[in-house]
């Protein structure tokens, strides 16, 4: 299964298919291939427990709602508050998204 990409815009969703597809025929190389990944994709980064709480609550939602949203249990939204536990991969790139756009941009 292929992970989805999220682009900063259309725009960059378009430029990137195209510089995809020029690296699939061997016209770019790997390099300019994760130049256009860096330019393009949406950036994540860590989340403390604090920035995920303050995130969850400038939205206006519970935990459960938000575990709903990052198809996720609610636990995991309370242990990740906690510093119990780090948020990774699709959930790190939900949460920028989140971070970003707000909530509606992955509802």
């Amino acid at each position: 299964m292929t992970k989805a990409k999220v682009y900063k815009s259309k725009v960059s969703a378009a430029i990137h298919e195209m510089a995809a597809d020029l690296h699939d025929a061997d016209v770019i190389d790997k390099k300019t291939m994760r130049e256009f990944d860096d330019s393009c994709l949406t950036p994540i980064h860590e989340f403390t427990p604090d920035q995920i709480r303050a995130l969850r609550e400038r939205e206006h939602v519970s935990q459960t709602v938000f575990s709903y949203y990052l198809n996720i249990s609610k636990d995991s939204v309370s242990q990740w508050e906690r510093g119990e536990k780090r948020p990774a991969g699709t959930s790190l790139k939900l949460l920028s998204l989140i971070e970003k756009k707000g909530l509606e941009a992955i509802a």
